[in-house]
């Protein structure tokens, strides 16, 4: 048996002791109200926040672009 198998399986062999005991019971009742906590906060997940930091950065640039393009309007055709 090699290292991380005998890890893994004193891990599996704790968290079954554990489940049948008051710090497992507090262990699930602490994720419970973490978990309900979570769901009344505002929050996004890390793909949503990157999916619309991207869009934001499309749209500055578009912004942008238009920004010049209006610059370049106002200030008339180019003099000969």
């Amino acid at each position: 048996m090699d290292r991380f198998s005998f890890l893994e399986d004193l891990q599996r062999r704790v968290s079954a002791l554990l489940e049948h005991t008051p710090a497992g019971d507090l262990q699930r009742n602490m994720k419970a109200l973490l978990t309900q906590q979570f769901a009344q906060l505002d929050l996004v997940t890390r793909e949503e926040f990157d999916t619309q930091a991207q869009v934001l950065a499309r749209t500055r640039a578009k912004l942008e672009a238009l920004e010049k393009r209006l610059a370049e309007l106002e200030a008339g055709p180019p003099k000969q």
